[in-house]
């Protein structure tokens, strides 16, 4: 066994509700007379390993009284879009509109990094305090402080987040960033498994660990991992809990299929083991049912796979016509179901005048792949683009993907949202070219990320808690909003309402209206269906028992239907 894990304190610890919090219908912010005094906070401070964090937004260094260094301003404007630096900082959002605050008359308090607006710095959605988690006791403490106090608690690790769900006005964070535990065993056997149970060359990685650090440790112990694209986002936060969907997921199933175990402390404070022996239901639910709703998890195990040598390939094709287009991308459709069940991946930027795309597939798969692909390739040419492909080959994913992957690091720093749909396996094959017209039809554009059918679509869907839709989709095709910062409200909410027709025209392509939950708007009609599916009403009850106060709530996941728009009081 080959490990760097360090093991944390697994006592439980009692969690102390005081009468109010069980009565109260509505969250304690900072603003208000409930929140905690300063001597309640020093007594939290004993009783943590790190000094409390007092959150900003990262801009705030180019505002006085904050910038009493110009360097810490310089840094922050050439830092921007590095998505590894933005991850640092626990005031931080990947897309910078969730560290704003939209008030009901459509005011927005925030600190812009364009400082030239002239808007003074305030400190937006931003939480105001926080446990900087190293430990399990500090993620215990923390939480039993927040359930004590009944206070609207986020947790956050690096801020990857569509629908901002790890930050909240007037909130106390939970920063999970510093718990970088990683260990690889060769053998290893969840807990509570009988002594005849299967072994897994499993990969432990703590809360705080990113998909660098993740894919780095998998790769030295040579072996292959299922994970996510960017490089930045955590390893074991919200990515496995939405689901986890990645380049490998053909050949290996999502995230969730790959998770052999998590350790979760839950709103009691206990600190417990779920996996297919105990708390079988939590596990369940933990695939899939969504980041910050059933506790705070402290490490996934993933099961690893061999190495297995990789080819990257690029195709771009220029459209002279759009009709060309229309032609191009229904062939594109139509071959995709075929080309991901010989185990082929990519992602697939599209427009009427240009297709650029990065593929992969191990050399078997490469082989299965070609009489399928090559085809397609000369088809476009004969349609009348103008066509350029690259091939090169590497001795495993990782370090195929390594150089793309880097680029992966500089998404953020903007207002982003996205609007997302799976795209039917079934609608690819029988309607290519409606499916075709759709995508090519949307104001904004977008990309397919071809990453289902396979293995996924061979997992029983019903196994783990993710949408069964996943289970029917060629994979994921997002259509992201920007504006600049200072743009007014009735400026992004046109911008939204364009959005919305879009999200609305990709339903008739999409299995059951599904998408994936990590990757996703903030105005869906019906986000139980369209993120949960028919998995919604158990998910729903798993999580009564294991967070019956609802101290996790965050935006349209499981059980937010029963609190208003702020999250912050129960409607009922």
């Amino acid at each position: 066994m080959k490990s760097r894990w360090l093991s944390a304190l697994p006592l439980a610890v009692a969690t102390v509700f005081s009468p109010l919090a069980h009565a109260a219908t509505c969250k304690c912010l900072s603003s208000q007379p409930c929140w905690p005094s300063p001597s309640n906070f020093s007594q939290l401070a004993s009783q943590v390993s790190q000094p409390l964090i007092y959150p900003v937004p990262p801009a705030s260094a180019c505002y006085p009284p904050f910038n009493l260094s110009p360097q810490s301003c310089l840094e922050t404007e050439g830092h921007l879009l590095d998505d590894a630096w933005r991850t640092d900082l626990p005031g931080a959002m990947i897309s910078t509109n969730f560290e704003s605050y939209t008030f009901d008359n459509g005011t927005i308090d925030a600190c812009y990094y364009t400082v030239l607006l002239g808007v003074p710095c305030h400190q937006g959605n931003v939480a105001v305090i926080g446990v900087d988690a190293r430990s399990v006791s500090d993620i215990q403490v923390a939480v039993n402080f927040a359930a004590k106090f009944y206070l609207r608690l986020v947790v956050k690790n690096t801020g990857h987040d569509y629908r901002g769900r790890s930050m909240a006005r007037g909130a106390f964070m939970l920063w999970t960033h510093h718990l970088k535990n990683i260990a690889y065993d060769d053998a290893f056997v969840p807990s509570g498994a009988p002594s005849n149970a299967s072994t897994y060359k499993a990969l432990t990685v703590g809360a705080g660990v990113q998909w660098n650090e993740a894919y780095e440790a998998a790769d030295a112990n040579g072996r292959a991992i299922v994970g996510a694209a960017c490089l930045s986002v955590g390893a074991a936060g919200g990515w496995p809990q939405g689901g986890g969907q990645g380049n490998l997921s053909p050949s290996f199933g999502l995230g969730v299929d790959n998770v052999i175990q998590y350790t979760v402390v839950l709103a009691n404070g206990q600190y417990v083991t779920a996996n297919a022996y105990q708390y079988q239901d939590l596990f369940w639910a933990l695939r899939g049912g969504g980041g910050g709703t059933y506790g705070v998890v402290v490490s996934v195990t993933y099961q690893t796979h061999d190495i297995q040598p990789t080819t990257m390939l690029n195709f771009t094709m220029i459209f002279p016509l759009p009709a060309v287009a229309q032609n191009v991308v229904t062939d594109l459709v139509k071959m995709l179901p075929n080309l991901q069940d010989a185990l082929w991946s990519g992602i697939y930027l599209l427009s009427n005048k240009s297709i650029s795309s990065v593929i992969y597939a191990s050399d078997t798969a490469i082989a299965q792949g070609d009489p399928i692909f090559n085809p397609f390739i000369e088809q476009a040419r004969a349609a009348g683009a103008i066509v350029t492909t690259y091939r090169q080959s590497a001795p495993s994913f990782y370090t195929a993907s390594t150089p793309l992957y880097s680029t992966y690091n500089f998404l953020g720093g903007m207002p982003t949202e996205l609007i997302t749909r799976f795209v039917s396996i079934t609608a690819a094959k029988e309607q290519p070219e409606q499916v075709a017209k759709v995508l090519l039809g949307l104001n904004y554009g977008g990309f397919l990320s071809a990453v289902g059918g396979g293995r996924v679509s061979q997992i029983d869907p019903d196994s783990v808690g993710v949408t069964p839709a996943w289970r029917q989709a060629i994979g994921v095709f997002e259509s992201p909003v920007f504006w600049p910062e200072g743009t007014p409200t009735t400026e992004i909410n046109r911008l939204r309402q364009i959005a919305a027709a879009d999200l609305e025209s990709l339903n008739p392509i999409s299995p059951n209206n599904g998408t994936y939950l990590n990757e996703a708007s903030l105005y869906e009609e019906n986000f139980q269906n369209t993120f949960f599916g028919s998995h919604y009403a158990r998910l729903k009850e798993i999580k009564s028992v294991y967070d019956p106060n609802n101290l996790f709530i965050v935006a349209e996941g499981v059980g937010s239907e029963d609190w208003d728009k702020s999250l912050n009081c129960r409607l009922n």
